[in-house]
C-alpha cells in the first residue's frame, strides 16, 4: 500500500489497507424518536459528539425502557468510537469510561481488537479520512453521510506494535492540548471572578477584594475629565491607505480589536513617509482603543510607539491625568461597566453606535491612590499574559498535530 513520510525509527514495513467494516463492527443508533423526559439516561446525537468527547451541555434524557431497547442494537462500550453523521460530519468521540447513554444519528465503530482502538481513533482524524468523508457527503443545507459510506472507509494500518506507538503519540499530543486548554479556561474563569470582586459593583464605593494596605473609597470621574477622547474622519484615512507593509504603519480598525488584544491578521497600512503629517492620528504607548460603531465596547491598549495609526470607527482615549491608562483599560472591559455604562448609551439604528460625547460621559470608578491602580493593572496584565501563553501553546500543539496527521499516516 505504501509508507508514510515520517515514521518511528526501526519501522520499514509496507502498510495494509482494508475497509473499516472488515476490521470493525460498524453500526448506528436508533432510527426512532423516543419520548424525552427531565431525567434519565442521556440521549446522544451528532451535536453531542465533539472534540473527542461527549458534550452534555445540551442533551435530552430518555427512560430506562427506551435506553434498554436502543441498546439491544447499539450498545456503546469502552474503547468504542462515535462519529457524527449529520451536520458537522466527522466529529468523533472515543469512549474512555463506562457509558450510560444511548445514541441516534451517530455511527458506532466498535472495538473488535482487530486493530488498535487508539490508532484507529486518531487515524480517523487524518486528511486521508477527511477526504473520503467529504466525497461521500449528501444533503443540502444540512449535510449527512450514510452508514454505508462510513463502513466503506479505506483504513490503512501498519503492524500492531507500530499502531500502538502511533496511537500513544497522538494521545499524548491530545493530552497536552487538553491540559493547556483547561488551564486557559481556569485562568479565564479566575479573571472573570476577580473582575467582579476587585472592582466596585453597582453603587458601591469599594471592592469586595483589595490588595493589602488600601482602604480609601474609590471616586467616580467622567472619562472626558481625565482623558482626551477623539475619532478620525473617513477622508483623513482613505487618502493615505497603501497596500504594502514595507516601511508603513498599521491602521487599527474595529476588527483589529478583540478581547483586550490587538488582532493583526487582517490589517490596512498608512504611508509611513506621511506619518509625521498625521500627528493627530498617531498612536502612542498607553493610548486606549475603543470601538464605537458596530461591535461597540471592544477595548485594547497600545504597547509600542511609531507602529499604529487610528482608523475610522475606533476612538482613541488618551489619559491626560495622573491616572493609570492600563487600569482604565481593564476597568472598561468589566461586565459591570459594559452593562451599566456602555450599553445604555448606545444609539439604536441600523447598527449600534456611540457618539464621542457619550463616550466622554462614561463614569469611571477609580481608586484615589495611583499605586492601587498600578497594582490592579499589573495583576490583570499577568492574568492576560498567562491566558495568552496557554492559548499560544494550545495553537502550536494543534498545528503540530495537524502536520503529523498528514505526515505519519499514509
Amino acid at each position: 500500500m505504501g509508507k508514510p513520510e515520517i515514521r518511528f525509527k526501526g519501522y520499514t514495513d509496507e502498510w495494509e489497507q482494508r475497509k473499516l467494516n472488515d476490521i470493525s463492527d460498524v453500526r448506528d443508533g436508533t432510527h426512532d424518536s423516543p419520548k424525552y423526559q427531565n431525567t434519565g439516561h442521556p440521549f446522544v446525537t451528532s451535536k453531542n459528539v465533539k472534540d473527542g468527547f461527549i458534550n452534555y451541555d445540551d442533551i435530552q434524557f430518555i427512560s430506562d425502557e427506551d435506553f434498554n431497547e436502543i441498546n439491544k442494537r447499539s450498545k456503546v462500550d469502552v474503547n468504542d468510537i462515535l462519529m457524527g453523521m449529520i451536520g458537522t460530519i466527522g466529529n468523533m468521540a472515543l469512549i474512555r469510561t463506562e457509558p450510560d447513554f444511548a445514541i441516534k444519528n451517530v455511527a458506532l465503530i466498535k472495538d473488535t481488537k482487530q486493530i488498535n482502538y487508539l490508532y484507529l481513533y486518531h487515524f480517523l482524524h487524518s486528511p486521508f479520512i477527511e477526504k473520503q468523508l467529504s466525497s461521500g457527503m449528501d444533503g443540502g443545507t444540512q449535510k449527512f453521510v450514510s452508514l454505508g459510506n462510513v463502513r466503506n472507509l479505506d483504513i490503512v494500518y501498519p503492524s500492531e506494535v507500530e499502531q500502538i506507538k502511533l496511537g500513544d503519540y497522538f494521545e499524548h499530543l491530545d493530552h497536552l492540548i487538553t491540559l493547556h486548554q483547561r488551564k486557559c479556561d481556569e485562568i479565564k474563569s479566575l479573571k472573570k471572578y476577580m473582575l467582579q470582586k476587585m472592582f466596585p459593583q453597582n453603587e458601591q464605593k469599594v471592592p469586595e477584594i483589595r490588595f493589602k494596605g488600601f482602604t480609601e473609597a474609590w471616586e467616580q470621574r467622567k472619562l472626558g475629565d481625565i482623558a482626551d477622547v477623539t475619532k478620525l474622519a473617513g477622508f483623513e484615512f482613505t487618502e493615505h491607505v497603501v497596500y504594502s507593509d514595507e516601511g508603513n504603519i498599521i491602521a487599527l480598525r474595529g476588527l483589529n480589536i478583540k478581547n483586550g488584544q490587538l488582532i493583526l491578521d487582517d490589517v490596512k497600512y498608512i504611508d509611513g513617509s506621511n506619518f509625521s503629517k498625521l500627528s493627530r492620528s498617531k498612536l502612542f504607548i498607553n493610548d486606549i482603543m475603543f470601538t464605537y460603531v458596530g461591535t461597540v465596547g471592544e477595548v485594547a491598549i497600545i504597547k509600542e510607539n511609531d507602529r499604529f495609526y487610528l482608523a475610522p470607527n475606533v476612538s482613541r482615549i488618551r489619559v491626560k491625568s495622573d491616572d493609570s491608562p492600563k487600569f482604565i483599560s481593564h476597568y472598561m472591559r468589566t461586565d459591570n461597566f459594559k452593562n451599566k455604562v456602555i450599553f445604555p448609551l448606545i444609539a439604536t439604528s441600523s447598527q449600534p453606535a456611540l457618539s464621542m460625547e457619550n463616550i466622554r460621559k462614561f463614569t469611571i470608578n477609580i481608586p484615589i491612590n495611583r499605586e492601587e491602580q498600578d497594582c490592579l493593572a499589573k495583576y490583570f496584565d499577568s492574568l492576560d499574559h498567562l491566558i495568552t501563553l496557554h492559548q499560544q501553546k494550545c495553537e502550536e500543539l494543534k498545528k503540530i498535530k495537524k502536520f503529523m496527521l498528514q505526515k505519519m499516516f499514509v
